[in-house]
């Protein structure tokens, strides 16, 4: 469906269908990432409309049966079309509204964020409850739905850098009073306040070099559980969660119902409630229960190695999982027996497991006696062999962001090389996060040094160990990735080949021509512009072509406002002109990431039939071609 994104629901008895028809596409844009684009309170969900980016409503209660009813109920839009993009909703049950992060689009310059309140019977009439701030995020109720908890930070900051954890309380008319500054600030980055039954509000803070989880009461901080691993994320998106209570929160509405004795209870109750948390190890998620008495971890035995988007309610936990050898699904663990049920699985594989490379974890060094991280994947196809003595070619992926991670979940991109001959490299370079904040901080002025060594060396690593093939060593990356990819083509000598997605050439034009929510993130990566203009000029490659020696292919979306196409457009003409093998391989209607299926294929597949003509190696499938430029006929 061209990436759409519907929303799925499924009844208590099982029962799954859709809520929303085509051409309805469940996505914000705010921050252009976008991310928490639905709420869901009383059997109605909230969501944000991709297309209008305008909130719509609909029932979760429509029949399943066509003979009842034949059609999915068309949502009915709650605000208006025009200047505002909205994201990560809270319900306030209380007052009869949404609690939201409203992005304006009306002005010249930059869009303006606010937190706002929409009232769910005129969604025109808005309520702005905090301004001021460049960006907001993560708005928390209170149980009595007397206080809002909320993350703001301002540029240059990126929210995995500094952050700041607010709460206010509600006067009667429902706006805020003078807002408290609970934690964070310089050298301190906040994830995901929640409040407990008992008006404790919990968070995630870094402030100990890990993203660990605690407590603030009485204006008195606690840690919850400290330990040498992650429960924290970057917050490239909105709506991110690692943590949830195991019993249900008292709402405002029902808390109002009981008597000062029923309320005392609740509290004792809540005392004695458990988190379950998910949380990072050296690349490995985990999922565990803490108890919130003794402060114990216990890690719960699952099947699973990367865990993402964990909800908790009513004695459940669903999240999102897989494993080296199983695609991510959609699974809900009985919190009391720990079974697991297994939704949906978001690819069918029919495929042997024989055929599929299990990674290893490995560390490696890398420059200034420090250490790297990543995955390694073996070449795996049983109905091939190797020629006796000789090495697989390699191919080392650098991943986005550059503040993210790659994990060791199944991931067919990657088998899709591994049952091709192919050994891969999926890095976790210096600045990459699971590792603590000192090694995430590790890129701070150094984008384009830090993550290129740990690439090349990463490489020569496994060379060394007699993994990979020396003349036959490529590296490919998307958007921050596929900088890195071209800036270790450019500046070093490791790499025969390489694969840019998106990935930006000229570090000044992305400084002068990208979006609000990155519009300064290059000034702890590289420095002030235009101030330090000298080094954005010596770590671009588009500026040293001449060091570049070596066939690349790009692809590239010709609706990307993050990475936009004339980034890639310099960089092919520069390597045209200077008589390189180049390919270049544009998608009309497709933005940051590609997600229509074709699309994806055709990627992959034009991806290895370069590297066939580069390196020189027969196709064992039809495959159409890519026109390369430059190309002699004997490749």
């Amino acid at each position: 469906e061209g990436g759409r994104s519907a929303i799925v629901h499924r009844d208590p008895s099982g029962v799954i269908k859709d809520l929303i028809p085509a051409p309805f596409n469940a996505r914000s844009r705010v921050h252009e990432y976008g991310g928490g684009s639905l709420a869901v309170d009383q059997g109605v969900v909230y969501f944000v409309n991709f297309a209008d980016q305008r909130i719509y409503a609909v029932e979760t209660q429509v029949s399943a049966n066509p003979e009842i009813n034949p059609e999915i109920k068309a949502p009915l839009a709650l605000t208006e079309a025009g200047k505002y993009r909205y994201a990560d909703m809270a319900i306030d049950r209380l007052r009869q509204r949404l609690i939201a992060i409203r992005e304006d689009h009306s002005l010249d310059g930059e869009p303006i964020n606010t937190l706002v309140a929409i009232n769910l019977a005129d969604g025109n009439n808005q309520q702005i409850l905090a301004s001021g701030q460049d960006f907001y995020s993560s708005p928390a109720l209170s149980p009595d739905g007397k206080y809002l908890a909320w993350l703001t930070w301002q540029h240059p900051d990126m929210p995995w850098y500094n952050t700041q954890l607010w709460v206010a309380e509600f006067d009667q008319a429902g706006n805020l009073g003078q807002p408290k500054l609970v934690a964070g600030g310089e050298d301190e980055s906040i994830f995901q306040p929640e409040w407990g039954a008992e008006g404790s509000l919990y968070f995630v803070s870094d402030r100990s070099n890990w993203w660990n989880l605690y407590c603030w009461q009485q204006g008195t901080i606690t840690p919850i559980c400290e330990m040498a691993a992650e429960f924290g994320l970057p917050q490239w998106v909105f709506a991110m969660k690692t943590y949830g209570f195991s019993s249900p929160l008292v709402t405002s509405t029902s808390l109002s119902d009981h008597t000062e004795r029923s309320r005392s209870a609740i509290t004792e109750r809540s005392r004695s409630e458990e988190i379950i948390c998910t949380y990072v190890q050296q690349g490995i998620w985990y999922l565990g229960k803490i108890n919130l008495q003794t402060k114990n971890l216990t890690t719960l035995d699952i099947p699973y190695t990367d865990i993402s988007g964990l909800r908790v309610t009513n004695g459940k936990a669903i999240f999102l999982a897989g494993s080296a050898t199983a695609p991510t699904a959609l699974v809900v663990m009985d919190l009391q027996t720990q079974k697991l049920d297994v939704v949906r699985v978001s690819s069918q594989v029919t495929v042997p497991s024989d055929y599929f490379s299990v990674p290893e974890a490995i560390a490696f060094p890398t420059e200034n006696g420090l250490t790297a991280y990543g995955f390694y994947y073996p070449p795996c196809n049983p109905d091939y062999a190797a020629p006796t003595g000789e090495q697989p070619p390699l191919i080392v992926k650098s991943h986005g962001g550059p503040t993210a991670a790659t994990s060791s979940s199944f991931s067919l991109r990657i088998q899709f090389w591994t049952s091709r001959g192919f050994a891969v490299l999926d890095v976790n370079y210096g600045g990459s996060t699971g590792y603590g904040r000192d090694y995430r901080l590790r890129l701070d002025g150094q984008w384009g040094i830090v993550d290129v060594d740990d690439c090349t060396n990463g490489a020569k690593y496994l060379v060394s160990r007699g993994l990979a093939d020396p003349q036959k060593l490529a590296i490919a990356g998307g958007s921050a990735g596929g900088f890195t990819t071209l800036a270790a083509l450019t500046f070093r000598d490791t790499f025969q080949a390489g694969a840019s997605y998106y990935g930006v050439s000229d570090l000044e034009a992305l400084a002068r021509d990208t979006h609000k929510f990155e519009a300064r993130y290059l000034d702890r990566l590289i420095g002030a512009y235009p101030d330090q203009q000298e080094i954005y000029k010596e770590r671009s490659p588009i500026n040293f072509t001449a060091k570049l020696d070596c066939p690349v292919i790009f692809f590239q979306g010709l609706e990307d406002k993050v990475v936009p196409p004339n980034q890639a457009e310099m960089m092919v003409s520069a390597l045209q002109q200077k008589g390189l093998p180049v390919a270049y391989v544009t998608y009309p209607g497709e933005q940051h990431g590609f997600r229509q299926a074709e699309n994806i294929q055709r990627t992959l597949e034009g991806e290895l039939y370069f590297y066939s003509r580069v390196f020189g190696f027969a196709l064992a499938e039809a495959i159409a071609p890519v026109e390369i430029f430059n190309l002699n006929t004997d490749q």
